[in-house]
């Protein structure tokens, strides 16, 4: 009988080459997976500023004007107690949100870019920023 030798497993140069061919799919597949959950946090905060802002339309429509920035976004959900006191007051939402990052959403009114201005300070919970950090605000829908 003839015994055949035959090579059973991978070189080492074919393994070196498996390894830099799967470092390359990480480096450019990794940076996209990474930032989104950043960016969905960002698609959040937009859908919750929007649904705010149709809130305080209704608001508008029931009482003639915005609360003011002492009622606050609370006005949304619990009747105020502070002038100027809404007529036809309803609830309006049934929770006031946190924006994804855990902190409250800012109100101005009037606001600087509109009647009134609904906003999340974004990723850092400070003014300005950009990237994640960047402010994400009603007038921007």
């Amino acid at each position: 009988m003839e015994k055949t030798i035959g090579k059973n497993g991978f070189t080492l140069i074919e393994v070196m080459i498996v390894i830099v061919i799967l470092g390359v799919l990480a480096a450019l597949i990794v940076p996209k997976v990474m930032s989104r959950p950043d960016e969905a946090r960002a698609v959040a905060a937009r859908q919750d500023i929007a649904t705010i802002m149709q809130a305080m339309k209704l608001y508008r429509l029931d009482n003639r004007n915005y609360p003011s920035v002492e009622q606050g976004l609370v006005a949304l959900v619990k009747k105020p107690e502070v002038d100027p006191l809404p007529p036809n007051w309803k609830s309006y939402i049934e929770r006031l949100p946190l924006d994804p990052w855990g902190n409250p959403y800012q109100y101005l009114n009037p606001g600087l870019h509109s009647d009134v201005d609904v906003f999340s300070y974004g990723g850092d919970g400070k003014p300005g920023g950009e990237g994640v950090d960047a402010d994400i605000g009603s007038w921007q829908l």
